[in-house]
């Protein structure tokens, strides 16, 4: 058991969810256990536990905040008083940025596969995809099929998955992002 810190070193849930992705990345869910995150942390497992009941709820809560980062991204390109197709370019550009400005989150929100993983994030992700899907219909002048706003997701995602590792950041490939997003507005309109 590791010695207690110090009350100046008291542990906290952030401290905790900072080393919790980082084993998330680096190991993959099945390979991280809670004692390894506590001896990281040069805590006992206990004080983890006293936080989180178990490394499904730590998982749970990194990614919860994860996907309420980006519902605050879209958010926020609703509520500026643009046109609507300046807005859902935004949209899409804001997507993309998200995904390769914070690669190690995108990778746990959309690209880890663990069948434990996924049923833990699927609410999350299905209320965020929601989101995107409303978004894109009310920017949008005609009806769109579900199908068609599932097509523009993926297409967005397949450019993040495409330059992710290849890339540290959106200013990288943001003209190329630009391109990608024009054509498929033009599928949409």
């Amino acid at each position: 058991m590791s010695p207690r810190k110090p009350a100046s070193q008291e542990l906290t849930k952030e401290m905790i969810v900072k080393e919790a992705r980082n084993q998330f990345i680096k190991k993959g869910y099945r390979h991280v256990s809670m004692r390894e995150i506590a001896k990281q942390l040069k805590c006992s497992h206990g004080a983890i536990y006293y936080h989180y009941t178990n490394k499904a709820e730590l998982f749970y809560a990194i990614i919860e905040a994860d996907f309420s980062s980006l519902n605050e991204e879209i958010e926020k390109i609703l509520l500026v008083k643009k046109k609507n197709r300046a807005k859902l370019k935004d949209l899409f550009l804001a997507f993309m940025a998200f995904g390769l400005n914070n690669q190690h989150q995108y990778e746990l929100m959309f690209m880890m596969r663990d069948q434990e993983v996924d049923s833990l994030s699927a609410e999350s992700a299905n209320k965020c995809y929601a989101h995107f899907a409303q978004a894109v219909q009310t920017l949008v002048d005609k009806p769109l099929a579900i199908k068609d706003i599932w097509s523009a997701f993926m297409s967005l995602h397949g450019f993040v998955a495409h330059h992710r590792g290849y890339v540290s950041h959106f200013r990288d490939v943001e003209q190329a992002a630009e391109a990608h997003v024009s054509f498929i507005i033009k599928g949409l309109t």
